[in-house]
């Protein structure tokens, strides 16, 4: 496993790293056993970042990864856990300083923890980026005195959300979704500013949430129908070629050495396991040649999220 500075932090993280949603249960029931199997499973292959939110399963995922933590030596890993979003709707989204401050509470208090090395603001497209500057991130420097976080920072998918954001204040971290991915890398885009700013960059979802796998996006996956056809396209390439479409777009993921850590989300101990396998193996060069032509007609391609002028 390969480590990296996240960006000014003093956080060198695996360049793999483990999304915790899956233990909420939101793509399909999940025993707890399992779960707690899963998050030892990440530890053991050398993973040392764990990203969670009190949105995934609704507060299901902090407390079974609390119970996942319970018996692990707090200076093995690094914990980042979210604020600001609660659930689906328009109004299950509260950036204010109060909800914030006492959702850090509420967190530690689930995983049963003193700190969290990273606090980030949960898809601030869907809230009021002048709130977020304003108000939201000063609240969260404030709360960073007092040893509860140590690092700060912001997720969402439209890159404009970013851009504004590192323009007219300061935060340690982005993470960003589904744009370093075989079928949309436009977060290149952003890795200059990023770095002259000494911004650490997180990516997340490299299958592009299941568009790049070989069972195929979630139902409701917002991708619009010509990603979907292009994607499947390559799916089916890959298997035509006996290879897994998959391993490929993990792969090119950790490829880009300015991207600090990938994370990759699942609830099942073999598939970390196989994630920091094939994290250590070499990337067929042909075979992303050729998929990266199909995909081609869509790459830089996304859909919209949050309120229309954060897109």
């Amino acid at each position: 496993m390969k480590y990296n500075l996240l960006g000014k932090t003093d956080l060198r993280v695996s360049c793999l790293s483990y999304g915790a949603s899956p233990l909420g249960s939101v793509f399909g029931p999940v025993r707890e056993d399992d779960g707690i199997a899963t998050v030892h499973a990440a530890l053991d292959c050398g993973i040392n970042l764990i990203d969670v939110s009190p949105f995934y399963g609704l507060t299901k995922a902090e407390t079974l990864l609390g119970k996942a933590l319970k018996t692990i030596s707090r200076d093995r890993y690094y914990l980042s856990t979210k604020v600001g979003r609660y659930g689906n709707e328009a109004k299950d989204f509260d950036f204010s300083a109060k909800r914030v401050i006492a959702s850090v509470d509420e967190s530690l208090a689930r995983m049963g923890l003193d700190y969290v090395d990273l606090i980030q603001c949960h898809d601030i497209e869907f809230g009021s980026l002048e709130q977020i500057i304003h108000e939201t991130i000063p609240a969260l420097f404030k709360l960073r005195d007092t040893g509860k976080v140590r690092y700060i920072g912001v997720t969402g998918l439209p890159l404009k959300i970013f851009r504004e954001v590192v323009t007219h204040t300061h935060i340690d971290v982005i993470l960003s979704y589904c744009r370093y991915a075989l079928n949309d890398s436009s977060l290149t885009q952003l890795i200059p500013p990023l770095k002259q700013k000494g911004v650490g960059i997180i990516s997340a979802s490299p299958l592009s949430m299941g568009l790049l796998s070989d069972q195929g996006p979630p139902t409701w996956h917002p991708a619009p129908a010509d990603i979907r056809a292009a994607c499947a396209k390559a799916v089916k390439h890959c298997q035509d070629r006996g290879a897994n479409i998959s391993k490929l777009a993990l792969q090119y993921s950790l490829a880009n050495t300015d991207i600090a850590t990938t994370l990759v989300g699942t609830a099942k101990e073999q598939n970390i396991r196989t994630n920091a396998q094939w994290a250590d193996e070499p990337m067929d060069q042909q075979l992303l040649a050729e998929v990266l032509g199909i995909l081609q007609p869509v790459q830089g391609k996304s859909w919209p999220s949050g309120r229309s002028e954060n897109n």
